[in-house]
């Protein structure tokens, strides 16, 4: 194997040997782009010197051990890594090989000395930055040798380091070789993004620009021009004021110096330059097939490619039929779970909507889901609506924001809008049309006080009658029952009671304006009936109470694992009392669990330590019996809000007629609000029993070897599964199917989905601005009224969610699964949602202010910090850090 290889020797496919910089250079002077000449340094000159190394092994096992927090460790261990690759002296045949290559090159030139890993520049993953550079190296060839030790030293600086940790990149794995490039001296350099790196719009190209070497941008020296060309035109110039420039010294290396006042305010590049460097960035692009982030240098006339590598951080667009501009929005925010869902999860979802695949409207995109909303949004009287709405909702701040963008004004399409929305209005009224006539029956004649009980007599007995049926079938017939069942004709009570309560919020707030001058009182809502979320919260609280006199219960509790779970909790002093209420909770909700909608996610029935968490967090933030009193005294606050509403209105004109029609108006929104979280449970309930039966069909192809675990048919679709089962596909092809989907997922984990993207790959956020906020505070909806203050808790993943009396509850969203929490919680702050999403509702109820859709709120807000919640205003403002 050679030691060195000139570009015109590599492509991209030299990758092992040359690294990700080496390869895009080499594939790049291939294709005829203008590339600065040079050579690689492989990664076998750089094996066989840490051969040299005796004791690396050891050492880079030592580091294989440590964990991103142990920063000290890591720092020692690099800098002796470091010290001792430093001090050895580079073996005869590599040395030669580099000054042959450096030669023939020419030994006047001042060279770029750039390192190249092996997992670099990646489509899944960028390691850019991690390792040095070394610019303007000329004159003795001892200089030259140097800066190459020095960069592949660089594989194990600090940064470098926790980076492939945190990636989880095996240290001995990774290999680095060294690009040696001629440099140029350019007057101006900067980079490039064939998609627009901050909204994703994939037909702009963004180009930052500064004077002297590109080092200034990436390093942060000075702040670049920023240019914007979309179809070949200048969209947008923001010329930054240009105080500092890195530039080459004669004697080699480089300085950073002042810019003389003429330059400080002067665009960087001229218009001209501009669009012919947006041009090769299209021309790179379509070579490679992927959107690339180019580092670029212009010396006189002459514009150099220095470096391409694919942008990893923009979020996949949905596929489209045809090139229609079109809208999609997220399921998966309205739904309160954003993460990454595996191809049956998504198969079995999309199939609670069975309509025709040429107007299928929940489309797939990085392993989440979006609802293609685009026949509704492009006519006219939608978008009058929707830019007059003053609903605080994510989802109508996200949309307004795409209908009064450039892209939507001129490419959303005018002609025959009404005849697809009519036609997907259809489509959508089918399943709602038994819905309809039940709502006119409840909101006109039907006692509101027995909603509750009517929504949950009938399901049960549907339910057990699917089951029947549902396991009387097997193989591909009982997938094919899966994937037909109408599920949405089950929840037709549950969904119309929902409704019915929506609809009555709004007019009894009119009216209460109209008659009283008043707003809404909050206290009317706390507390209502038939919440099956909260119930699962009160049922929480009374597990806590049953282990809570049990100290051996509660050590067990908290070091238990999932697979011995009931014989270890059999074998304690009181195990026996807590599983009886275990059991209890069980039987009505085992088959619920955090990010629920995803039916390859584990449940509670089968990894009960999931609870633990929530179970030792009540008790040590409420006393006995406190949950199901604190439910009590909301219920009296609701009921004396609503006498003294009454009251009130009766001592107006005509008092007792209003007075009937508010009170029927408040006893159907009452009755019918917590109802709301029914249709949900009855779906879960399903997924319940096509989870078990799915199973059992995986167990028998794992047992037959088609599959290599019966979880690897989580990553198939319900088509697929159904053509495995008829000996349709083959395992080689199944295998391969698999390994490819669980590659993708570890790349879609990373990605933060948008609530809205466009078939432009343009993204839109429901963030809004508030005036009222004070300065620094973050802003957010407000969906929960009140204001308090207290300790931020950051809990990511319900199993992290040990919260103290009094916190701050801050999470990326909260579903079903996180009402437990909301007992020990102050406040409540998310990154997603609205004012009808889960922890809205609940928050409300349990009357704590809540701010929803705050951006980043999960990597702002620490620990510790002492914050305000303004579930009024909608903000949150840090007031101090938590003093120990």
């Amino acid at each position: 194997m050679k030691y060195v290889l000139h570009f015109e020797e590599i492509d991209r496919h030299s990758l092992p040997i040359v690294g990700g910089k080496g390869a895009n250079l080499g594939e790049m002077a291939k294709a005829c782009f203008p590339i600065p000449p040079g050579f690689c340094i492989t990664t076998t000159a750089y094996r066989h010197f840490m051969d040299e190394l005796d004791e690396m092994d050891q050492w880079l096992d030592r580091l294989n051990r440590l964990k991103p927090e142990q920063l000290d460790e890591i720092r020692a261990w690099g800098q002796k890594i470091r010290d001792r690759m430093l001090s050895l002296t580079l073996l005869d045949p590599i040395k030669a090989s580099i000054i042959g290559a450096w030669a023939k090159l020419g030994k006047d030139h001042a060279y770029a000395v750039r390192s190249s890993a092996t997992a670099e520049d990646l489509p899944t993953a960028s390691f850019a930055g991690q390792q040095e550079t070394y610019l303007n190296v000329k004159g003795e060839e001892q200089q030259l040798l140097e800066a190459v030790k020095k960069c592949w030293a660089s594989l194990f600086t600090d940064r470098a380091i926790v980076y492939r940790i945190k990636n989880g990149f095996d240290h001995k794995s990774v290999s680095l070789s060294v690009v040696v490039q001629r440099m140029v001296f350019p007057e101006v350099s900067g980079i490039l993004f064939t998609a627009d790196p901050v909204t994703g719009h994939r037909r702009t190209v963004s180009i930052d620009a500064g004077f002297g070497l590109g080092e200034a941008l990436v390093s942060g020296i000075v702040t670049a021009d920023l240019y914007k060309v979309r179809d070949h035109e200048i969209i947008q110039k923001q010329i930054a004021k240009k105080e500092k420039g890195v530039f080459p010294v004669a004697e080699g290396g480089t300085e950073v110096r002042e810019l003389p006042p003429e330059l400080g305010q002067k665009q960087a590049l001229p218009d001209q330059k501009i669009l012919a460097l947006a041009e090769l960035g299209r021309r790179i692009e379509n070579h490679y097939g992927s959107e690339q982030d180019i580092e670029w240098c212009l010396e006189g006339d002459d514009i150099y490619i220095l470096q391409s590598r694919p942008i990893t951080s923009l979020y996949p667009v949905p596929s489209a039929k045809n090139d229609e501009y079109r809208v999609y929005l997220s399921v998966g925010h309205s739904q309160m779970m954003t993460d990454y869902m595996k191809p049956l999860g998504i198969s079995v979802f999309q199939s609670l909507v069975p309509l025709d695949d040429d107007s299928a409207p929940i489309v797939e995109a990085g392993g989440r889901l979006f609802w293609d909303c685009s026949s509704f949004l492009f006519l006219k009287p939608i978008q009058r609506k929707l830019l007059k709405s003053t609903i605080a909702d994510d989802n109508l701040l996200a949309l307004k924001k795409v209908v009064q963008s450039e892209d939507f004004q001129r490419l959303a399409p005018k002609r025959g809008v009404m005849r697809k929305a009519l036609c997907a209005m259809k489509q959508m009224l089918a399943l709602y049309r038994k819905m309809i006539p039940r709502l006119i029956q409840i909101w006109y004649w039907e006692d509101p006080k027995l909603a509750v009980k009517r929504a949950f007599a009938t399901f049960e007995q549907d339910l057990a009658q699917f089951k029947r049926a549902l396991f009387q079938r097997s193989g591909a017939e009982r997938i094919r029952f899966i994937r037909e069942h109408a599920v949405f004709g089950t929840i037709v009570d549950p969904g119309a009671y929902t409704y019915a309560g929506f609809i009555a919020l709004p007019v009894i707030k009119r009216k209460m304006k109209k008659w009283l001058g008043e707003e809404w009182n909050p206290a009317i809502q706390k507390s209502p009936p038939g919440n099956i979320t909260s119930e699962m919260g009160l049922m929480i609280g009374d597990l806590a109470d049953a282990a809570r006199p049990c100290p051996e219960v509660v050590r067990y509790l908290e070091q238990a694992e999932d697979r011995t779970f009931y014989e270890g909790l059999s074998q304690v002093e009181g195990g026996d009392v807590f599983r009886a209420e275990l059991d209890r909770f069980m039987k009505k909700f085992g088959m619920r669990a955090p990010g629920e909608i995803d039916i390859t996610r584990v449940r509670y029935k089968e990894a009960p330590t999931m609870l633990v968490p929530s179970i030792l967090s009540h008790m040590r933030s409420n006393a006995p019996q406190e949950h199901r009193e604190k439910f009590k005294q909301g219920e009296q606050e609701a009921h004396e809000a609503i006498q003294s509403l009454l009251a009130r209105v009766k001592a107006t004109r005509g008092g007792a007629r209003k007075a009937k029609k508010l009170a029927r108006l408040i006893a159907l929104y009452r009755n019918t609000v917590g109802i709301r979280e029914l249709p949900k449970y009855i779906m879960i309930r399903y997924f319940d029993l096509y989870r078990e039966a799915i199973l059992e069909e995986a167990q028998t192809l794992y047992e037959k070897g088609l599959l290599e675990q019966k979880e690897d048919v989580f990553y198939l679709t319900l088509d697929e599964l159904v053509a495995l089962l008829e000996n349709r596909l083959k395992k080689d092809e199944v295998m391969e199917r698999i390994r490819s989907r669980k590659a993708s997922e570890e790349v879609y984990r990373k990605l933060n989905p948008p609530l809205v993207i466009t078939s432009e790959g343009e993204t839109f956020s429901g963030v809004i601005r508030n005036e009222q906020a004070p300065s620094g505070a973050l802003v957010g909806i407000p969906v929960s009224p009140g204001v308090a203050e207290g300790y931020v808790k950051v809990v990511r993943r319900l199993e992290e969610g040990k919260l103290n009396k009094g916190d701050i509850l801050v999470a990326p969203y909260t579903d079903p699964g996180w009402t437990p929490l909301f007992h020990s919680a102050k406040a409540l702050v998310t990154e997603v949602g609205g004012m009808m999403t889960h922890g809205s509702v609940v928050a409300r109820e349990y009357g704590i202010p809540a701010v929803v859709s705050v951006e980043n709120a999960t990597q702002i807000l620490k620990d510790g910090q002492y914050v305000r919640v303004d579930g009024t205003n909608g903000y949150v403002e840090i007031l101090d850090e938590k003093n120990e």
